[in-house]
């Protein structure tokens, strides 16, 4: 089945990665849409849930309190995470420079890797700053989770947020900009599934069944158990299976997209 096959690839090469890492600050640099919904829109999402728990709980649950906050903390590595990936692609399709990328010697594979590198970047950057906020105006401090399960539960949520991307590359390269919606809003369409800010036990079974084929679901009940001074090795290791498993899948349907894309010309109209 050749629409499968892309042109082979080369070796990866630090410099052309080093290219598109500076042409995706230059992007951030000059626009508040991106400061909007990686920076500002988080933090007050954070902000409205933190108060929301507070009265719903009130001081006798302290802890259901904590996980909620930091529920809605790890969901901005998710969101950010793909966000980087969907939304760095149709800034170079608005722009018209998406073919000017392809026609150079940047390889597929170089220009995922350096939206997974910012994505990884802006993720830790907004985890930093809604948990010296958390913080402050809660007085939670995420970091009670332990270091060594708050990397881990970083790491698979940045993977998930990652492969999650590509997948919706590969709709944008197929379908053009009708679908650009996806690149915001698709994630949270599998968010209640995620068990975020409750555990994976309130869903009635039929979506339970859902959330345990989800890497995040295992993430998050990771960072609940953590916080309750439980282990949560268990599900750190089937989240991180789940990941790879996932990350494969994406892949193989991003090639499949991409080649139907160039066999359709769907690419080469997606900057008409």
């Amino acid at each position: 089945m050749s629409f499968y096959k892309l042109p082979e690839e080369k070796n990866m090469s630090l410099n052309r990665i080093k290219a598109i890492l500076i042409h995706e600050v230059f992007i951030s640099k000059h626009s508040f849409e991106i400061f909007n919904d990686i920076f500002l829109y988080p933090l007050f999402s954070i902000i409205v849930f933190g108060f929301m728990a507070l009265y719903l709980t009130g001081s006798a649950g302290k802890l259901i309190t904590d996980q909620v906050l930091a529920g809605m903390i790890f969901w901005q590595v998710v969101n950010i995470a793909q966000y980087s990936i969907g939304v760095g692609c149709l800034w170079d399709v608005w722009s018209r420079n998406l073919t000017n990328i392809f026609i150079s010697p940047i390889q597929i594979s170089e220009y995922l890797l350096s939206f997974g590198i910012t994505g990884t970047i802006k993720s830790f950057i907004v985890l930093m700053l809604a948990s010296a906020l958390s913080l402050m105006a809660f007085h939670f401090n995420i970091f009670s989770m332990g270091l060594t399960n708050m990397f881990f539960v970083f790491i698979n949520l940045v993977f998930f947020g990652f492969s999650f991307g590509i997948v919706m590359l590969g709709l944008i390269i197929r379908f053009g900009t009708k679908v650009a919606a996806f690149a915001w809003g698709l994630i949270n369409f599998f968010q209640p599934f995620m068990a975020v800010i409750y555990p994976v036990t309130i869903l009635p079974q039929p979506f339970r069944s859902i959330a345990y084929l989800l890497a995040p679901t295992y993430a998050f009940e990771a960072m609940r158990k953590s916080l309750a001074g439980q282990g949560a090795s268990v599900e750190i290791v089937t989240a991180l299976v789940l990941n790879a498993i996932f990350f494969v899948g994406a892949v193989i349907f991003f090639r499949y997209m991409f080649a139907k894309s160039k066999e359709t010309g769907a690419f080469a109209r997606l900057e008409g």
